[in-house]
């Protein structure tokens, strides 16, 4: 018996049990453990968490979010899978990604923005990310692992050492809980091979898909930090990559490049490079507890970008970690302000207001963060506001949910249960 009919043997048998279909972008017929339907649900579900987890979306200049959208649509337009509602967004994220999830929800990261050089290059990215869509193959590698355990991952935040002593770390957690997918060998392939077919149909030059793996070959022979570690298990570079694209774009149409219109797209976060640079300098210096050299480097920071969130929060974030909650409330209200959406600095915010007794002000931030985010380090100090405010039933509520969550903040809530069913009986 051949291959393909062993294959249609298989799916007659498995589609007894679960389903086959037909993959509309190889037209291979494959097992699948989750339907279309399924699949548009995950994507609706998870990709405001998966922003979340991943430093929100970048603000400062909302046109940039704009342009990739317009060239991801374009590149959707052509696609084998055209009816997915894509969407696209830039998340404010100094690694060098994007990423897929099912129902074609799609994310690149501020960091790739800078290593790429033209519109096709971009148009390289989102069309191999469509395919990983478009394919299923996000839908095919996601496991509850792999998925976004942004819950357990800043479950023990502030539950170590002092009471704030681990909130400095929480951005640098978030920004690399990236979703890993682990894309194999042949679903990489697979994603470049059909999203130049699909820039060849948008107009675009193949070519750029050839340059983009020879950027993250480069990049991975010089590695030196766990981002990009994470980076290439989720996206594997290889030469073999680099030739199989050179291949196939000899066989494509020349197409545009789209320079200037990438150029002036990307303006303003090329400017800003310098404020990131010391933005990254200064999450480096908390690392090693030098509190004054990264304040000053966060500083430094705003004074180049005073429309960036993501400083402001983790100035607010180094203040809360020195006890100084006044400042880091200003702080954090300053970062809400400029993105009212983003969890980071609501919960600082919280937790700062909190310290403060201003428990009004801290409830309502928490609160407002969980919407965004549920986290155990929100539910268990909304948990101690309602206590102190004699909310007794609201405070069994919050401390129940993160009594879930177990570790040291769990135990904490066990304990705050125990004391309040002894004072019940």
């Amino acid at each position: 018996m051949g291959p393909m009919l062993r294959s249609l043997g298989l799916c007659a048998v498995l589609a007894v049990l679960h389903g086959c279909s037909v993959n509309p972008v190889t037209g291979a017929s494959e097992f699948s453990l989750m339907s279309a339907d399924q699949e548009l649900a995950v994507g609706r579900q998870q990709y405001g968490p998966a922003q979340q987890s991943q430093g929100g979306v970048y603000t400062v200049d909302p046109d940039l979010g704009v342009y990739v959208s317009e060239v991801g649509r374009k590149l959707a337009r052509v696609s084998d899978r055209g009816t997915l509602p894509y969407e696209f967004v830039v998340l404010n994220n100094d690694v060098p990604n994007a990423w897929a999830l099912p129902g074609g929800k799609i994310a690149i990261n501020r960091g790739l923005l800078l290593q790429l050089q033209d519109e096709a290059q971009l148009a390289a990215v989102l069309g191999h990310e469509i395919v990983h869509a478009a394919a299923g193959h996000s839908a095919q590698q996601m496991t509850r692992s792999t998925l976004l355990g942004i819950g357990a991952q800043v479950a023990g935040v502030a539950a170590s050492g002092t009471e704030y002593g681990q909130l400095v770390s929480t951005g640098a957690q978030m920004g690399s809980a990236m979703y890993q997918a682990h894309y194999g060998r042949s679903q990489e392939l697979e994603a470049d091979h059909y999203g130049m077919t699909y820039m060849a149909r948008a107009g675009y030059a193949p070519q750029a898909a050839v340059e983009l793996q020879q950027t993250f070959v480069k990049l991975s022979q010089g590695q030196q930090s766990n981002w990009l570690n994470d980076l290439f298990a989720s996206h594997p570079p290889s030469q073999q990559r680099v030739d199989a694209n050179r291949k196939m774009a000899a066989t494509l149409p020349a197409g545009t490049r789209n320079k200037a219109a990438f150029e002036r797209a990307t303006q303003q976060l090329r400017r800003d490079t310098p404020a990131y640079q010391a933005h990254i300098k200064a999450q480096q210096a908390a690392a090693n507890q030098q509190w004054a050299e990264a304040k000053s480097l966060v500083d430094t920071a705003i004074s180049k970008q005073p429309k960036e969130p993501l400083f402001y929060t983790t100035r607010g974030e180094l203040q809360l970690r020195q006890q100084q909650f006044q400042g880091a409330l200003q702080d954090f209200s300053k970062a809400n302000s400029l993105y009212p959406e983003y969890v980071l600095p609501l919960l600082g915010k919280g937790l700062a207001a909190k310290a403060l007794k201003k428990y009004d002000v801290a409830e309502q931030a928490l609160e407002q963060s969980v919407e965004q985010l549920p986290t155990q380090i929100a539910v268990f100090h909304l948990g101690e506001i309602n206590l102190a405010q004699g909310e007794r039933d609201n405070a069994v509520k919050w401390f129940q949910l993160a009594a879930q969550a177990g570790g040291e903040l769990g135990e904490k809530s066990n304990a705050y249960l125990q004391q309040l069913q002894t004072q019940a009986q």
